[in-house]
């Protein structure tokens, strides 16, 4: 059963703890059915359970013991049930630093907030000094 978040920005919060714990089946529960992913590198990912299958190899090979620092920098609200989110963030093990910026398209199901698209993609060496953590 998902259990949604109560606004955008608890999104964000669970985002980050689930990200941090490791936990791939709380991580994908914060998704619609259908969502979309999309990582820096080009890669898709289509729908919850895709997205829990590649972030169970993601959080026990590849980020293993990573932790993530995500912020918003613009909200907009579409309409009553859409609300875009641009943020900063990055992943590390010690020192983190923004470096790429998401984009997540939210959607409110049943009371609460789910992301039904997210897109990350790698920040300039420019923006990168902007947005020094």
């Amino acid at each position: 059963m998902t259990i949604n978040a109560t606004t955008p920005e608890e999104v964000l919060v669970r985002f980050r703890q689930a990200w941090d714990a490791g936990d791939a089946d709380a991580y994908s529960q914060l998704f619609t059915q259908d969502a979309t992913y999309v990582i820096f590198m080009g890669e898709l990912q289509v729908g919850r359970e895709q997205i829990r299958e590649t972030h169970h190899d993601v959080f026990t090979k590849w980020q293993k013991g990573t932790k993530l620092i995500v912020k918003a920098i613009e909200t907009r609200q579409l309409d009553n049930d859409t609300v875009v989110l641009l943020t900063v963030g990055g992943i590390g093990t010690k020192t983190i630093d923004y470096d790429k910026f998401q984009t997540f398209v939210l959607v409110r199901r049943d009371g609460g907030w789910l992301i039904s698209a997210f897109h990350n993609t790698e920040m300039s060496k420019r923006l990168k000094k902007q947005y020094a953590a």
